[in-house]
């Protein structure tokens, strides 16, 4: 386990290649699952404030969804999730020509419509942040739906911390993620690829 300021990352976030391939998955993450993504507590505030601005940019379907249940969640521990079409789908996302998914949030954050990309847990995939009193932990998810992830970011010598440098940039800083690296680029013991 590699330790930085409040957070406990576990080891496979550095042993492990991952890069996405949504040629071969097309976004199933967006699909499978019995619940949405996961929403940190200021999200939903953002969700409240800009989703006149993403409404445009997701499905019908989505939009119906969202009208009944809202726009976010609440699990059975107290969590908060984005809402889901028939308990599948994200409401957010929608099929591009090719029938990949994509996040709507994103089209929209890409389009200039919105300052908010998506959802961190999203951004973050395949790291599940656990909170804690003291500390937050990051793990690997592993889930078969990415095994063709794995096996490019492999192909491309690319591991899960070097794939997700954007996002962990976003959640705890650049200061954070390059203790980060310099942490696992000379305190580490080598990696077998």
């Amino acid at each position: 386990m590699i330790i930085i300021q409040n957070t406990v990352i576990s080891d496979d976030v550095r042993d492990n290649f991952f890069v996405c391939n949504l040629e071969a998955c097309k976004g199933a993450c967006c699909v499978e699952g019995d619940l949405g993504a996961p929403l940190e507590a200021h999200e939903l505030q953002i969700l409240e404030q800009e989703y006149d601005k993403i409404k445009p940019f997701i499905t019908e379907a989505g939009q119906q969804a969202i009208e009944q249940q809202g726009l976010y969640i609440k699990d059975w521990e107290g969590d908060h999730s984005t809402t889901t079409i028939n308990d599948r789908e994200c409401a957010y996302a929608l099929y591009d020509e090719r029938g990949i998914l994509k996040c709507g949030i994103e089209q929209a954050y890409l389009a200039g419509a919105t300052t908010f990309k998506k959802p961190i847990s999203c951004h973050l995939y395949p790291i599940r942040i656990t909170k804690y009193e003291d500390f937050e932990a990051l793990n690997y998810d592993r889930w078969n739906i990415c095994n063709t992830a794995c096996s490019f970011g492999a192909t491309l010598g690319v591991r899960i911390y070097q794939f997700l440098k954007e996002p962990l940039v976003r959640k705890y800083g650049e200061e954070w993620y390059e203790e980060l690296v310099t942490e696992i680029e000379t305190n580490s013991p080598p990696v077998n690829g």
